[in-house]
């Protein structure tokens, strides 16, 4: 087993020796490190609160050194966050660091929730949304919510 599959079971192993309020992580398939199930619990004082948020982490071969691809398989309605569910944020290149572990992406992306920034928006429609009519945006998300219980 090569090296980054080595590293990436070793910071599963610490997510489930010590979990992180919000986070579920496991492997896809027993035999491949490279291609992760998680779930993200909707942070509490937020629109997206009591929602079981399912997203699937890809991991390239080169992983620290070049980052994962995330996608979120529940419908989700944020702002930095494409419509497509691809989570930009955490694999552009100038925000990427190989001394990230998977937790510090997962806390990244929870906080993220808690606290859109529409600076950097990847869905133009929620970012307007979020800033011009909040409860229109918050109507939204909670049907995601929804959705994400129905799913369960």
């Amino acid at each position: 087993m090569d090296a980054s599959a080595l590293l990436l079971l070793r910071q599963l192993r610490e997510l489930n020796r010590h979990p992180v309020e919000g986070i579920s992580a496991g492997l896809i398939d027993e035999s491949n490190p490279y291609a992760w199930n998680v779930i993200l619990v909707g942070p509490s004082d937020t629109f997206y609160e009591g929602g079981f948020f399912k997203a699937r982490l890809d991991f390239p071969r080169e992983y620290p050194i070049k980052p994962p691809k995330m996608k979120f398989v529940s419908e989700i309605w944020h702002p930095n966050i494409e419509k497509k569910r691809r989570c930009m944020h955490i694999y552009s290149s100038e925000r990427w660091s190989p001394v990230q572990s998977v937790e510090s992406i997962l806390l990244s992306v929870l906080s993220m929730l808690s606290d859109p920034n529409c600076d950097s928006a990847a869905n133009i429609d929620a970012s307007v949304m979020w800033r011009d009519d909040r409860p229109a945006f918050k109507k939204k998300v909670s049907e995601c919510v929804r959705k994400t219980l129905e799913d369960m």
